[in-house]
Parts: structure tokens; sequence; C-alpha cells
């Protein structure tokens, strides 16, 4: 969904657990993305399926390029690596003091097909910008970043200094309540799940949630903002995965 687009407030996406998606969320959360193959069956298992299902689901994994064997265990392929890196910029993101410029980026190409405009449309979100209007995309440019730069072939990127207030004009762009209010239901939610697998469950929703928050400066966001609370949770269960992992080494 495009951070731009309405949400229910306060709904929360609980994906069912499988094998895969274990995985992916142990390998996501270690630095670096790679464990031994005794280890990450052990910790697989530890959410509750069976180390016969962990190991056809690894092989499945490897044909389907999201793993990749080494000499001990598994590793992240590079494509998820990229992955990785928005998941780690989600909960840290890179921000400087913002001096009231956006960032604006102009679509210019023309002749693409839906599959290219759906893709285009993807990249663009994943970036933090929200659509103002068909073809026209930006944000407060208070991230620390600079924009791929492939996009000067589909579009022209600029900064600007809209007329419209920017408290008004971010809140017309992105659904700010509705974030709140998910968010605030996500927190409500791990601090009750005490088995692991609903734990899991439930922080995968948070990294989900994460990547749509659109990152903006302070004095754009409504009071009692939970994002900086929401990041805290998920940063203490990471650490609380990361000790889990140094456990079975030992």
């Amino acid at each position: 969904m495009p951070m731009n687009d309405p949400a229910p407030p306060g709904e929360i996406e609980l994906r069912p657990l499988s094998a895969r998606s274990v995985v992916l969320s142990l390998l996501l959360g270690t630095h670096p993305p790679e464990l031994p193959v005794k280890d990450l069956v052990a910790r697989v298992e530890a959410f509750g399926v069976g180390g016969s299902t962990v190991r056809a689901a690894l092989s499945r994994m490897v044909t389907a390029g999201d793993l990749r064997r080494t000499g001990t265990g598994y590793r992240l392929s590079d494509r998820l690596l990229e992955r990785q890196r928005r998941q780690d910029e989600s909960v840290h993101p890179h921000t400087r003091a913002w001096d009231g410029d956006w960032e604006m980026v102009v679509i210019t190409a023309s002749g693409r097909g839906p599959a290219e405009r759906a893709d285009l449309r993807a990249r663009l979100t994943a970036l933090r910008l929200a659509e103002l209007r068909e073809g026209v995309w930006l944000r407060p440019a208070n991230l620390r970043r600079t924009l791929p730069d492939d996009l000067g072939r589909v579009a022209e990127c600029c900064a600007a200094r809209p007329a419209r207030p920017a408290r008004e004009l971010a809140a017309s762009l992105w659904p700010l309540d509705a974030w709140s209010a998910t968010a605030r239901a996500l927190l409500a939610h791990v601090a009750r799940a005490d088995r692991p697998a609903d734990r899991l469950t439930a922080f995968a929703a948070v990294v989900r949630h994460l990547l749509a928050d659109p990152v903006l400066p302070p004095e754009l966001l409504p009071a009692d903002w939970p994002g900086a609370e929401l990041r805290a949770a998920y940063t203490r269960y990471q650490r609380e995965m990361a000790d889990g992992v140094r456990a079975h080494r030992t």
C-alpha cells in the first residue's frame, strides 16, 4: 500500500508464520546476514517449525534466489541484502535538520507500460516520496540521502518550496493519524505477546509499518507521534533475537 493511500486507523496486519518467513526474519535481523546450518535450524525450530520443514524451506529458498549456500551455512542473496538495508534504514533513519526545502520528482518519461509504471510508483514510495498529483512526487528534504541516479532517465529531480503550508501539505500527502493509530495498536499488541512465534509475527508487522513511516521533520508531525517508541521497541527485540543467536552458538 503506498504511503499516501488511506488505511483503516489501528488496523494490524499479522501474516501467518511459514518456515520461509521465519528464516528471512532471522537473517534480515542478523548482521552479517549469515548463520551456520545447525544454528539456523535450531533457531527456526524454536518458533515451532520442524527441522525437516526448515531444511526443505532452505533448499527451496536457495533455488528461488532468496539465499546463497556458503561453506558452513546460509546467507541472504544480494537481492535481499537491499531489503535488509531498507529495513535497517526504517529502524534507524538518517535524518538532518529541515530547512524548509522539499524534494520534488516530476515524471517526464512517457510510453511506459503498466508494469513499468507500477514499478516506478513502488520505487518512489520506497524512497518515502508521496504523490501530490499524477506524475509529481515530493517530500520534505530532511533525509540524508541522494536520489538514485537512474531516476534521471524518467524524471526531473529538484528542490522546491511549495506555497501551501507545510503541515497542511504533509497531512494531505500521508495518512498520519492512521499510521499513528496503527503504531499504537502494534505497541499494545507486542506488549501482550509472550510466545516466541507470536512475538516474531508481531514484530514482522512492526517492521512493515516502519517501512511505511514517511520520516517527516518533527515540526510536521502530529503531537505524540509514536515513531520513536515503535523503533525503540523493535530495537529491543533485535537485541533479544541477537542474544538468542549467540546463545545457540555457545
